[in-house]
C-alpha cells in the first residue's frame, strides 16, 4: 500500500519510514529536512512544510493511509505548528472524497491523559512542556472533531532502543495506568500496523513498553 509519513526526517517519523519500508510499503515522506536514508524505488521524498497547502496536497494525493509524526525537535517554546497543520489537514481532506486512515502521533500528556501522569511528571509537563502540549491537545481536538478516520497515538517517554513488537496498548484512561517509556521503533511499528488495518478507529491509544 501507499503510506505517507508527515514529519519524517527524525525520531519516530524516521523510524516509521524504516518500518513501513521493512513491511514492503511504498512510502512518501514530507519533511522540511533531508531524510538520511539511501535511495529506494519504494521511497518518494518531498521537501517542504506540512503547513503549505500545495505541498500537503501533493504528499497525500495518492496515499492509502497517512501517518502524522510532526515534531518541533527539542524546542519547548510556544508553537502553533500542530494546530495550524491540523486545520489545514482537515480542510484538504474535506476536498477529497476518499476516507483513508489517519494515524496521528501526539504523546501521553496531551488532552485528558495529562491528568493520569504521576506527580513528578505533572510538574515536568507544567514547567517544561506546557506550551508544546497545549498545541498538541488542540491538534487532537481539531482532528477528532473532523469526519476523518483518525487514530490518535499517545506514547510514553521515547527511547532509542531496538524494535521489540512487545508493547502495551491502552485505549482507555484509568487510575494507575502507568504509561512509562517506549522505544521509538515500537511506536513506529504500531502506527504502520494501524495504517494497514485501523483496528482502533477514532480512539486515543496510549503506548508503553512497561
Amino acid at each position: 500500500m501507499n503510506i505517507t509519513v508527515i514529519g519524517a526526517s527524525a525520531g519516530v517519523g524516521l523510524a516509521t519510514v524504516k518500518r513501513a519500508l521493512e513491511r514492503n510499503h511504498v512510502v512518501t515522506t514530507l519533511s522540511r529536512s533531508l531524510i538520511s536514508l539511501p535511495a529506494n524505488n519504494k521511497l518518494n521524498k518531498i521537501l517542504g512544510s506540512a503547513t503549505d497547502k500545495v505541498v500537503l496536497q501533493k504528499a497525500i494525493k495518492d496515499a492509502d493511509a497517512v501517518i502524522v509524526t510532526l515534531g518541533t525537535g527539542k524546542s519547548m517554546k510556544q508553537t502553533t505548528l500542530y494546530s495550524d497543520f491540523a486545520k489545514l489537514l482537515v480542510e484538504v481532506q474535506q476536498i477529497s472524497s476518499s476516507q483513508i486512515p489517519f494515524i496521528v502521533l501526539t504523546g501521553f500528556g496531551a488532552g485528558d491523559s495529562g491528568n493520569y501522569h504521576t506527580f513528578l511528571m505533572k510538574l515536568f509537563f507544567k514547567y517544561l512542556l506546557k506550551e508544546v502540549y497545549k498545541d498538541k491537545t488542540l491538534m487532537e481536538q481539531i482532528i477528532s472533531r473532523s469526519q476523518m478516520n483518525w487514530t490518535i497515538v499517545r506514547p510514553g517517554i521515547l527511547s532509542g532502543k531496538p524494535l521489540t513488537e512487545k508493547y502495551r496498548i491502552e485505549n482507555t484512561l484509568f487510575k494507575g495506568i502507568n504509561i512509562g517509556s517506549i522505544h521509538r521503533a515500537d511506536v513506529a511499528d504500531f502506527m504502520v500496523k494501524q495504517a494497514e488495518n485501523q483496528t482502533f478507529l477514532k480512539q486515543y491509544i496510549s503506548l508503553s513498553n512497561q
